[in-house]
């Protein structure tokens, strides 16, 4: 292993995080590259903290090179976001894909991997789908018939994940090596901290709360010291994201789409525009919205998505595939010479890389709509733009 990379939220970089990369670092990796969302984050909003000192948090805990997941690919199923995720790495010349994972052996999650793409699970999960099961439970369960054991992994949020890596680099034929490593400490949106050794670490979603519920200071013993300064600074500068802001936000936007606007929304389906429609005209919260929008069928992270698309405009057909660039977020100045041999246009500009042809102009222009939307969410509110003029973090 020369280079590994890894792709996250970061939301936020706490312990588990930090371990992660000291693991890699144990295992020869020489570099450590970050593929880190922005502008917004897998489960349909925005994160607690801008890119900029996410960046900052991982280059200070080790990583080499940050690179952006662009917005639109960051906000969206983990199919879509691993195979954006996986592009990226694959691209910058990453050797070793790590993630953690309930299962730790990457070997038998890439032949879950194979198993989802084979032509044997459609008609079994056909089946289970039209008998009104979510798409996950119909997958487990259609994996599970074809191939004893494969449910359950199937069955754990940070299997599903590394399945859907292993699945991406198949499909692009990447060179990745898939490297799962156990998940230290709490499990993924678990609400109980956990130790190892003497260092505790706890979910990121049980940190979030725990912010919203005590401030930044309660989050000093599950961060590293110099994450816990900078995440002060931040908090200090008002950078923190407000709830009550991306709730009045959303539904402003949300209410000044048209029905035909909605219809041209990315993963909207079997009848889910109009339960949004439906949903905008009396929602008085996010929350709210979701609530009214449910069904036994969608989990609550993909309404979450599609809400956040539909009021930023995020349409079918409107984006390449897999992202088209690798805009550098920040990098330890040893990292830089990895983008000479890239295979995407690479820069810390996003500037420069929007005009590098009509998929990228399209991406960018699309991203850096999310950020602004995100830098409206603050407890101190961002002026628009700085997708484009934000500097680079460098150390």
């Amino acid at each position: 292993m020369k280079i590994a990379g890894i792709i996250a939220e970061y939301d936020p970089f706490h312990n588990g995080h930090a371990a992660q990369i000291r693991m890699l670092r144990q295992q020869g990796a020489r570099q450590v590259v970050v593929c880190m969302s922005s502008g917004a984050v897998q489960r349909g909003a925005v994160p607690l903290l801008p890119e900029w000192t996410r960046t900052r948090a991982a280059l200070l805990s080790g990583a080499d090179l940050v690179l952006a997941l662009p917005a639109p690919y960051a906000c969206a199923g983990a199919e879509a976001f691993g195979a954006a995720g996986v592009r990226l790495l694959t691209a910058v010349g990453c050797d070793t894909l790590a993630f953690g994972a309930e299962e730790p052996d990457g070997e038998r999650l890439m032949q879950a991997a194979g198993l989802l793409q084979g032509p044997a699970l459609r008609a079994e999960l056909r089946a289970r789908l039209d008998t009104g099961m979510t798409f996950a439970a119909a997958r487990a369960a259609a994996a599970e018939a074809l191939c004893p054991g494969a449910g359950a992994l199937l069955a754990r949020p940070n299997n599903i994940l590394g399945i859907e890596y292993c699945k991406a680099i198949l499909a692009q034929h990447s060179p990745l090596r898939p490297l799962a490593l156990p998940r230290l400490g709490a499990d993924h949106n678990g609400q109980t901290p956990g130790r190892t050794g003497q260092t505790v670490i706890a979910s990121a979603s049980y940190l979030r709360t725990l912010v919203r519920q005590q401030g930044v200071e309660a989050l000093g013993p599950y961060l590293p010291a110099a994450v816990l300064d900078l995440y002060r600074e931040a908090a200090g500068a008002g950078e923190l994201s407000d709830p009550a802001r991306f709730d009045l936000a959303l539904l402003a936007l949300l209410r000044s789409r048209t029905p035909e606007e909605l219809a041209r929304v990315r993963g909207l389906s079997e009848g889910l525009e109009h339960r949004l429609a439906s949903a905008i005209r009396t929602a008085t919260s996010a929350g709210n919205l979701y609530e009214t929008m449910k069904t036994k069928r969608y989990p609550h992270a993909r309404l979450r998505r599609l809400a956040l698309d539909a009021a930023l405009g995020c349409n079918r057909d409107a984006l390449p595939e897999l992202p088209p660039y690798l805009h550098v977020l920040g990098a330890r100045r040893s990292a830089l010479p990895l983008l000479k041999e890239a295979r995407l246009p690479a820069s810390t500009s996003l500037a420069t890389l929007a005009r590098q042809g009509e998929d990228c102009a399209a991406v960018a222009a699309l991203h850096s709509k999310m950020v602004d939307f995100s830098l409206l969410c603050r407890e101190k509110i961002l002026p628009m733009g700085l997708a484009f003029t934000a500097k680079p973090v460098l150390l």
